[in-house]
């Protein structure tokens, strides 16, 4: 027997580190392929879902600014391509499995991808077809954390899931600290006021007012992305 589904349509979001080996650049095909394979029993439950990615495996804007000689919103621009590269990868592995897939670009790019309209998304969603949305908001100055609150809420999403590479929100980097407590369940208020760093303040702050639940968990951990979408209390729920 199939788990119970809690959310139907989600908003996932994806880092660029998902494409690549750990501490590695580019892309990698298996470990696409590895992000696949725990989105497969999510699609095929009939779960509506669409995916905000990032482009970090190639270009991280605000490290790149750093450089005096490139401005801040160039380097920001260059993120967003690197993200339609990411999407691109995941679209084609996602079809290798039969599964229907749109890329929509919030940068025109017609060539390679369709552009954001938000009524023609809901509808790809609403065919059972994957959505992939790139280019972040088109806009420099805006994290794709922002993206994936901004996208799922216009889109009615019922829960943001922020995968990871850890399992939740701790008070302190478990990668450093191996003391570090993790939060089974936060309030966005706390968030906010501990500027505890899962997702940017606008994120969060666009997230409470719309109520939109966000589930912080590990990404890669066999089996949670499909317990997070069946509410089994996989990472960390942030929440009123």
């Amino acid at each position: 027997m199939s788990e119970p589904i809690r959310y139907k349509r989600v908003l996932i979001k994806v880092s660029g580190e998902s494409f690549c080996q750990a501490g590695g650049f580019g892309i990698h095909p298996a470990a696409v392929a590895s992000l696949v394979k725990e989105l497969l029993p999510v699609i095929e439950m009939g779960v509506e879902v669409a995916m905000v990615v990032g482009g970090g495996n190639f270009v991280r804007g605000k490290d790149l600014a750093a450089d005096p000689r490139i401005q801040r919103a160039t380097a920001d621009y260059m993120g967003m391509m690197a993200t339609v590269i990411n999407a691109l990868s995941l679209q084609d592995t996602l079809e290798s499995h039969n599964i229907p897939t749109r890329v929509m670009g919030a940068i025109a790019m017609t060539a390679i991808c369709e552009p954001w309209i938000r009524r023609r998304a809901v509808r790809h969603l609403e065919k059972g077809r994957v959505v992939i949305l790139a280019a972040g908001t088109g806009s420099p100055f805006v994290t794709t954390d922002t993206c994936a609150a901004l996208r799922a809420s216009e889109l009615n999403a019922e829960v943001v899931l922020k995968g990871t590479k850890v399992d939740g929100v701790f008070d302190s980097d478990p990668m450093l600290n191996p003391t570090a407590r993790k939060y089974d369940r936060l309030t966005y208020r706390k968030v906010l006021a501990d500027a505890l760093g899962v997702m940017d303040l606008t994120a969060i702050s666009m997230c409470m007012e719309r109520k939109l639940p966000i589930v912080v968990f590990e990404l890669l951990k066999p089996g949670n992305l499909l317990g997070a979408v069946c509410g089994k209390g996989i990472g960390t729920l942030i929440a009123e």
